[in-house]
């Protein structure tokens, strides 16, 4: 895709974060068959229940733009992926096992803020000019979309810091 424009760099940004989006769901879902933490499992499961519905929100968006839901390769989200998962192959302990999922769980969630926190603006900034289909979004406005999902990745995020926080870094501490 030859980007023109600020709507084409707003598309590919969707682009971007609906295969990072897709990586984490399947990402996620490999970290829960692991032996984790009974907290961590049901923070990820929760995750992975909203990364699902985020998936399905950014659908609707492109079809409101009269796009077809589709993905560009996210290198950055690959390296933080790949990057966790080789940590944690490298780890024995359970616990401080949990201590690094953790954290690559939360280094994605960064990233995924960051990455709707430009989308926002975008959206925002680009107000009238993006060609929407108002019949498929009802009352709401992809801006609405987009920060609904940025707000709950802030919240993730917070979860994952009051988790670790509270008990998988103190557990692994101890080890």
């Amino acid at each position: 895709m030859t980007i023109q424009s600020m709507n084409d760099l707003f598309l590919h940004g969707l682009q971007d974060v609906y295969y990072a989006e897709n990586q984490i769901a399947k990402t996620l879902s490999e970290m829960m068959d692991q032996p984790i933490e009974a907290a961590l499992f049901d923070n990820l499961e929760h995750h992975l229940e909203e990364t699902q519905e985020q998936i399905k929100r950014l659908e609707q968006i492109f079809r409101a733009l009269g796009q077809a839901p589709q993905g560009v390769t996210c290198q950055a989200i690959l390296g933080l992926i790949e990057e966790g998962q080789e940590l944690v192959r490298e780890i024995e302990d359970e616990k401080v096992r949990d201590a690094a999922m953790l954290a690559s769980a939360q280094a994605m969630e960064r990233y995924e803020i960051t990455r709707y926190g430009t989308l926002v603006a975008w959206a925002d900034q680009l107000g009238n000019t993006l060609a929407v289909d108002q019949k498929e979004l009802g009352n709401l406005e992809i801006v609405d979309l987009l920060q609904l999902t940025l707000d709950q990745e802030k919240s993730q995020d917070a979860r994952l810091t009051a988790l670790a926080e509270s008990r998988i870094n103190r557990a692994a501490a101890q080890h």
